[in-house]
C-alpha cells in the first residue's frame, strides 16, 4: 500500500491529467478516484481540479477530433454505438456548441463530444463550454472536502 501511494504522490497532478485525458477520451476509465485519492492525501485542490479538468477537456476533444473526421464506420469501432451516437444527436439538435458543457456525464458523454464534431460544432465553444462543464463536475467532487 505504501508503493501506491508514493506512486501516486510521485506522480501527483500529471498522473491526474493523464489520467484524466483518458477518461474523456473514447478509453473506459475514470478519474474520480484517482482525484479523490490525490485530494485525501493532501494535494492541493485547485491544483488537483486544474489538473483533472485540462486534462479531460483535452480527452473530450480527443472525441470531437474524432467526430469532426466524419467516419461513422470508425466511430463505432472506437466504442461509440451506433445507438449511443443517434441519442447524442438528438439531444444535441438545434442546440449547438454549448451541449458540450454536458460532455462530462457518463454514458454519453463520449458521444455527445464525437456528435458535436460530426456536426461541426464552433470549436471554441465547444471547448469552452466542455471546459466548464468538467470543471462543474470536479469542484463537485471536491465539496465534500471544503466543508470538512
Amino acid at each position: 500500500m505504501e508503493t501506491l501511494t508514493q506512486l501516486l504522490l510521485d506522480w501527483g497532478y500529471g498522473g491526474l491529467f493523464l489520467a484524466a485525458f483518458a477518461a474523456g477520451s473514447i478509453l473506459p476509465l475514470g478519474s474520480e478516484v484517482l482525484f479523490m485519492l490525490l485530494l485525501g492525501m493532501g494535494l492541493n485542490p485547485v491544483g488537483c481540479i486544474v489538473a483533472a479538468t485540462a486534462g479531460n477537456t483535452l480527452g473530450g476533444m480527443s472525441c470531437y477530433a474524432i467526430g469532426r473526421l466524419g467516419k461513422t464506420q470508425w466511430i463505432t469501432r472506437l466504442g461509440v454505438s451506433a445507438e449511443k451516437l443517434a441519442k447524442a444527436q438528438r439531444f444535441l439538435h438545434g442546440r449547438g456548441a454549448l451541449m458540450g458543457f454536458f460532455a462530462f456525464l457518463p454514458v454519453i458523454g463520449e458521444a455527445i463530444a464525437v456528435a458535436l464534431g460530426l456536426m461541426r460544432a464552433n470549436v471554441w465553444i465547444t471547448t469552452l463550454a466542455m471546459g466548464l462543464g468538467k470543471l462543474a463536475r470536479y469542484t463537485a467532487l471536491w465539496l465534500p472536502y471544503a466543508c470538512l
